[in-house]
C-alpha cells in the first residue's frame, strides 16, 4: 500500500497555459486539449481568449476574467472550484501566465490547499527576445517592467551597473526610449542590446545596436507594439566607481543642496541605494546643523 505521501493532491487541477505571443500557430497540441477538456477557463481578457477559442474551434464550458483588478479575489473563488474537484485552465492575453501577467498568486493558493498545479510551457517574449538578440544567454535576470517614476528607474538601473547576466525588461512604446537613455546613462552608451517588438508577428523587428544608439533611435523614431529590451551583462572591464560616498555627500550639502537632492544626484553616480544615500544626507546635515 503507498503511503500517504506519495499519495495525488486531493482536489482539482490547475493548468497554466501558455498562449501565442502573436503568431497563432504558436500552440502546442497539449494547450489545445487541456483548453477543450477543462471546466473553467480563467482569462485575463475574456474577448482576448475567446478569439483565440474560437481560432481553434474551442467552445468552452465556463470562462472567467482573472485580471490584476479581480486577481486577490478571483484567485480565491478558483481555489474553491479546485477544492471542489474542477479543472481549471489560466491563461493571460499572450505568452505564460505568472510572467509580468496574473498567475502567481493563484498558483500560489492552489499549491497552498494541496491542489495539483500543472504547467503547460508554451511562448514566452523574455525568452523569444533573449535569443533573437545574440547576446549571452547562459545566464540572464528578468526585471519585468521598470519602475515608472524616473528616479526609481534610474536607481534600479545604477544599482545593475556590475550584473553579469544579461538583463531583460518589458517596457511600454511610449517609456521604452526615456528607458533606454536611463539604461545607457547608467551602464554605458556602448553597452551591447536590443529593443525587440512585435515578436513572432507579421511586422516583427529586431534592433540590435548599443544602448546609446538605441535610445536615439527610438527618440528619433518610436515604435509601436510592447518592446522587450536586452542588455548585455557587465563585463570585467567594469569596476566600482571610485567614490567616498560621506565625502560625495559632504560636498553637496556644503553647495547647498537637500539632503533628497543629494541622493538623486549621487545614486546614478554611485550605484548605492537611494534611501541609503539620503538617511546618510540627513544624518550629515544634521550633525553640521548641531554643531553650528
Amino acid at each position: 500500500m503507498p503511503s500517504a505521501a506519495s499519495d495525488p493532491p486531493a482536489g482539482g487541477v490547475l493548468y497554466v497555459v501558455a498562449t501565442p505571443i502573436g503568431n497563432l500557430e504558436d500552440i502546442t497540441y497539449r494547450a489545445v486539449r487541456v483548453l477543450r477538456e477543462v471546466d473553467l477557463i480563467a482569462a485575463e481578457d475574456t474577448r482576448r481568449t475567446g478569439n483565440l477559442l474560437r481560432h481553434l474551434g474551442i467552445e468552452p464550458r465556463r470562462i472567467v476574467s482573472f485580471f490584476e483588478g479581480n486577481e486577490a479575489a478571483r484567485s480565491e473563488e478558483l481555489a474553491g472550484e479546485l477544492a471542489g474537484g474542477a479543472r481549471v485552465a489560466l491563461v493571460s492575453d499572450a505568452g505564460t501566465p505568472g510572467i509580468s501577467d496574473p498567475g502567481q498568486r493563484l498558483v500560489a493558493r492552489a499549491l497552498e490547499q494541496g491542489s495539483r498545479v500543472e504547467v503547460v510551457p508554451g511562448p514566452a517574449a523574455v525568452v523569444t527576445a533573449l535569443v533573437a538578440s545574440g547576446l549571452p544567454s547562459d545566464r540572464f535576470l528578468f526585471l519585468g517592467f521598470p519602475p515608472r517614476k524616473p528616479g526609481a528607474r534610474r536607481e534600479l538601473f545604477a544599482q545593475l551597473r556590475r550584473e553579469p547576466a544579461t538583463l531583460i525588461l518589458y517596457e511600454a512604446p511610449d517609456r521604452a526610449a526615456a528607458t533606454l537613455a536611463d539604461l545607457a546613462a547608467a551602464l554605458g552608451e556602448e553597452r551591447p542590446a536590443a529593443v525587440a517588438r512585435e515578436l513572432t508577428k507579421l511586422h516583427e523587428e529586431v534592433l540590435r545596436l548599443p544602448l546609446g544608439e538605441l535610445a536615439a533611435e527610438l527618440a528619433r523614431s518610436p515604435r509601436r507594439g510592447e518592446h522587450t529590451l536586452v542588455v548585455a551583462g557587465a563585463g570585467d572591464e567594469v569596476e566600482a566607481p571610485e567614490v567616498d560616498l560621506e565625502t560625495a555627500v559632504r560636498e553637496l550639502l556644503a553647495q547647498g543642496l537637500g539632503p533628497r537632492d543629494v541622493a538623486a544626484r549621487l545614486v546614478a553616480q554611485t550605484g548605492v541605494a537611494r534611501r541609503r544615500i539620503y538617511q546618510l544626507a540627513l544624518s550629515l546635515a544634521r550633525a553640521d546643523g548641531a554643531a553650528d
